[in-house]
């Protein structure tokens, strides 16, 4: 049997110690690229919810400009069609108000 020296026992365990400290390392370094990874899935996540509701609201805002479309033109065929019946409201409101051409034309 040989003897160990002091020296050589320190040697092995700062060996020991070495060799644990480099697994904690490749264990640290997986555990980073993972939080990487999740990191860019996050992005291109949120991404994906900003473009989507980017869209919905231009269908929103194009979907209420049809709609103020239709409106004003169901309000220029109204104005196309006569002053008959505003004439009308008019004279039954205030009869004195109107002229005898609108009583006439009425």
């Amino acid at each position: 049997m040989t003897k160990t020296s002091l020296s050589s026992i320190a040697v092995a365990s700062i060996k020991e110690e070495l060799t644990t400290a480099r697994t904690k390392v490749a264990e640290l370094k997986l555990d980073l690229a993972k939080m990487r990874r999740l990191q860019k899935d996050m992005r291109i996540d949120s991404k994906a919810k900003r473009a989507a509701a980017k869209e919905l609201k231009s269908l929103d805002r194009a979907e209420k400009k049809a709609a103020r479309i239709a409106k004003l033109e169901s309000k220029l065929i109204a104005l196309k069609v006569g002053k008959v019946g505003s004439i009308a409201i008019k004279m039954n409101k205030r009869p004195s108000a109107c002229t005898t051409v609108y009583q006439m034309a009425a």
